[in-house]
C-alpha cells in the first residue's frame, strides 16, 4: 500500500471517528488538536523566543488553528443550561484567544506553554466526564461542534 493509499485510509478512519463520536468525545478531540497545534508552534520557537523568518508563517498558522478551535469550543457552550461552569469556560476561552493573539506577535514560549498546560487540564477533565457518563454533560455542549474547523 502506497503513502497516498494509506493516508486516504487514515483520513477515512478519522472522518468516521469524528462522525460517530459522542459530543464529549468531540470536545476532547478538539482539545487534543489544540494541544498538538501548540506543540507544533513551539517547535518553531528558538530558545530566545525568536522565530526564523522562514518559519513565521507556519508558526502563525498553528496559532491561528488553535484560536479557531477555541472559538469552536466557545460557540459550542450552552450558556443557558451550563450555568457557572459554562460562564467560567467562556471566560477562559476568551482569555486564551487574547493571549494567543499576543503570542502570535510576541512569540512567548512561556505563554504558549501555560495555555497548553491549561488545555491539557481541561481536556483531562472533559475526558473523565465523558468516560464516566458516556458523554459530556448535555447542558455544557450544543450539537454544533465541528472538529474539521
Amino acid at each position: 500500500m502506497g503513502y497516498s493509499q494509506s493516508y486516504g485510509a487514515y483520513s477515512a478512519y478519522r472522518e468516521t471517528g469524528v462522525r460517530t463520536a459522542t459530543r464529549g468525545k468531540l470536545v476532547v478531540m478538539l482539545y487534543d488538536e489544540a494541544i498538538k497545534q501548540l506543540e507544533y508552534a513551539m517547535s518553531y520557537l528558538l530558545a530566545s523566543n525568536k522565530i526564523e523568518a522562514a518559519h513565521i508563517e507556519q508558526f502563525s498558522k498553528h496559532i491561528l488553528k488553535v484560536q479557531e478551535i477555541i472559538t469552536e469550543l466557545m460557540v459550542s457552550l450552552d450558556m443557558d443550561a451550563g450555568g457557572d461552569i459554562a460562564k467560567n469556560l467562556m471566560s477562559l476561552y476568551i482569555y486564551f484567544n487574547q493571549e494567543l493573539l499576543n503570542v502570535s506577535i510576541n512569540h512567548n514560549r512561556a505563554k504558549i506553554s501555560f495555555i497548553q498546560d491549561m488545555l491539557v487540564q481541561l481536556r483531562d477533565a472533559w475526558a473523565e466526564a465523558a468516560s464516566e457518563s458516556g458523554n459530556a454533560p448535555q447542558s455544557m455542549v450544543t450539537a454544533g461542534i465541528d472538529i474539521n474547523g
